[in-house]
């Protein structure tokens, strides 16, 4: 089954082009938490794109509604949960974190509102992220008994810098939008409004080029985080070597001869 025949219970698919999937967290009326549930639909859906993602080339993960983003865990399903059935639900968790860092298809975030705890986290597993201007962000876990458990320890100081991921963590203080922007969580704040149409907007840019190409320079600067220069160029030569057989190199250049916008296929 490829991507566009999957039906979610808490994450509504619908294609906003050709090549762009629009991802929308749909638990509204409880601010788009994130409940057992969720963890699968989420797991599941970036298992797919790893699998199969068909002609999608781009994915915007958005929340429903204008009040949240995501609030983190659901908090009312895990009153009274016993040890094991927390540790089961984390290990979920653990395997949608792996899933989204591990899927090949760019993913950016639209932040439509509240991103809290484990909200924030699926943020910061996307590529890049927009923001509304209401957009509201924090790491509460520690004021919970917890501490973040969604790579947010990992994912926060590549973005932010380590000096501000502890200042973040460690106070479990929201910070807003334009705070979230000045400091690399989030790369534009857009005007009230256009959140949804901006951040489509870019998606449809990066769909507009060659998929294999991007697909091989977000592994590559994946890379950069995990490897000192030597090794990472070493790594992006042979990321660059794999699209130099490819058909969509030989349009790209063709119609930059010819004038013309490219027409990639993927191969």
């Amino acid at each position: 089954m490829s991507v566009d025949g999957m039906k979610f219970e808490t994450v509504s698919l619908e294609r906003a082009d050709d090549h762009v999937l629009l991802a929308t967290l749909d638990r509204a009326e409880v601010r788009n938490a994130l409940n057992t549930q969720m963890g699968f639909d989420l797991r599941d859906l970036w298992t797919e794109l790893y699998r199969d993602a068909g002609d999608v080339r781009c994915v915007v993960l958005t929340g429903r509604g204008d009040k949240a983003f995501c609030a983190g865990g659901d908090l009312k399903e895990r009153n009274g949960m016993s040890d094991a059935a927390w540790r089961a639900q984390h290990a979920l968790f653990e395997q949608m974190v792996k899933a989204q860092l591990d899927c090949p298809i760019p993913i950016i975030a639209a932040v439509n509102g509240a991103a809290f705890a484990g909200g924030l986290e699926i943020v910061l597993g996307c590529d890049f992220a927009y923001a509304a201007p209401q957009a509201r962000f924090a790491l509460t876990e520690v004021t919970l008994g917890i501490i973040p458990g969604a790579a947010g320890t990992q994912n926060l100081p590549r973005a932010v810098g380590l000096r501000r991921a502890k200042e973040i963590i460690l106070t479990g203080r929201p910070f807003t939008a334009e705070e979230a922007l000045a400091w690399g969580a989030v790369n534009r704040v857009c005007a009230e409004g256009a959140l949804l149409a901006e951040a489509l907007e870019t998606a449809r840019a990066i769909a507009g080029n060659a998929p294999i190409s991007v697909r091989q320079a977000k592994k590559s600067i994946n890379a950069s985080e995990m490897m000192d220069l030597k090794n990472g160029y070493d790594f992006e030569i042979e990321a660059y070597n794999r699209t130099v057989p490819t058909e969509d190199r030989l349009e790209g250049v063709r119609a930059f001869n010819e004038k013309r916008k490219p027409v990639y296929k993927g191969r």
